[in-house]
């Protein structure tokens, strides 16, 4: 996960936080509503506009973040943050100082961006709309609570101003704290990318080690890796989430660092004895890794203990059905794909119709039936992988 992607990711949450604070809003405007409907002479009619426009207007970023899912472009911010002084705009106009509070609004707002050009934005706009309201208060005085001028000048300089200094007063502040946050938020994405980058150089150096201990891997690790790829894109998972797993899934095995290569490379079948002691290579993979700090390795940790477990229960701890992590139950059906079709000294590799025909008979038993029905429909991306990622050595 690069800085670009945790960028995005907390931007998005930022604007999730907008839509909610607007939604806020709403329950806040209806009970403004309820007071001005009970305690002013304001009129019915001009207050249902008023309050039901700027409900609706409020509740744009939330079809434009929640619902449309447009929550990724630049843009997005500066939408909410117009529809906010849009609002604030209104009350300024109809409720006159009552209202005084709400214009420190959409300052709080854009600070939540951490972006200093957004302040700076928000704070002209606000400007404007203060001047706006300031006017519209003079000339429609009769309607509106504010209407305390007579004349547009004695507005805003008596109404407008104060107002003003007072927003660019908190815009000094804000756009300060901004600044701080931003390089505290730029120092933390840095420190996670960093130690991202650590977990996956951990895991190919190890990965290396692992697949360099026993001459008969082959490229089965990279093999391996790429059809997780496949089935974590077909199961749903986001690119991100894809990336892990694929990387993750290079440290199936690495419980085999603990096994003696002489039980790892015999070239006949193991006795009892010894497939008992191969077996202990998902312990020792689960051991190895268990308290290794991060997701990325947390998922490494779940495949290298559980990619040997059966859907019926018969694996090599007898975890069966969804005791088994899903991630578990795709990394079997990768696993032994490519365990049947590969070549060894001591074994020919299947073809690849024997080998989906086997997968196939073994749904239900072996595997999970859906994650074989995403095989069956992604058949045609293995046996891309297979043919582009040969051993290098031929038995």
């Amino acid at each position: 996960m690069g800085k670009n992607k945790l960028a995005d990711d907390n931007y998005r949450q930022i604007n999730q936080i907008s839509a909610r604070c607007l939604r806020i809003m709403c329950i806040v405007l209806l009970i403004v509503f309820g007071y001005c409907y009970f305690l002013t002479d304001l009129d019915f009619y001009l207050m249902v506009i008023f309050f039901g426009a700027s409900i609706f207007i409020a509740l744009i970023p939330t079809l434009v973040i929640n619902v449309f899912k447009i929550d990724y472009l630049e843009s997005t911010k500066y939408a909410v943050i117009i529809c906010v002084c849009l609002i604030v705009t209104g009350m300024l106009t109809l409720l006159g100082s009552f209202a005084f509070p709400t214009m420190l609004f959409p300052i709080l707002l854009a600070s939540l961006y951490y972006n200093q050009t957004l302040v700076l934005f928000t704070s002209l706009l606000m400007t404007v709309g203060i001047v706006i309201s300031s006017v519209l208060s003079v000339i429609y005085r009769e309607y509106f609570i504010g209407g305390m001028y007579d004349k547009i000048d004695e507005a805003l300089l008596g109404c407008a101003t104060p107002h003003i200094i007072v927003i660019f007063a908190m815009s000094v502040v804000a756009y300060s704290i901004v600044q701080r946050n931003s390089n505290m938020i730029n120092s933390a994405i840095k420190t996670a990318v960093t130690m991202q980058e650590n977990q996956k150089g951990l895991i190919y150096s190890f990965a290396e080690i692992s697949e360099s201990k026993s001459k008969f891997t082959g490229e089965h690790i990279k093999r391996v890796a790429e059809y997780m790829r496949i089935l974590g894109k077909a199961s749903g998972f986001d690119e991100e989430y894809v990336d892990m797993l694929c990387t993750a899934s290079m440290m199936h095995d690495i419980g085999k660092l603990m096994i003696s290569e002489e039980i790892l490379d015999k070239p006949d079948k193991l006795t009892d004895e010894e497939y008992a002691i191969m077996k202990n290579h998902v312990l020792y993979g689960e051991a190895l890794l268990k308290n290794c700090p991060g997701e990325l390795l947390h998922i490494a940790c779940t495949l290298a203990k559980e990619h040997h477990e059966r859907w019926d229960g018969s694996g090599y701890l007898g975890m069966k059905g969804e005791e088994i992590a899903y991630i578990s139950r795709l990394m079997a059906v990768c696993d032994v794909f490519d365990a049947l079709t590969s070549d060894r000294y001591y074994k020919k590799g299947w073809s690849l119709e024997d080998t989906f025909d086997e997968i196939i008979r073994l749904s239900g038993k072996h595997f999970d039936p859906k994650v074989v029905q995403l095989f069956i429909r992604n058949f045609d991306k293995f046996k891309d992988i297979h043919n582009k990622i040969p051993d290098k050595h031929k038995y």
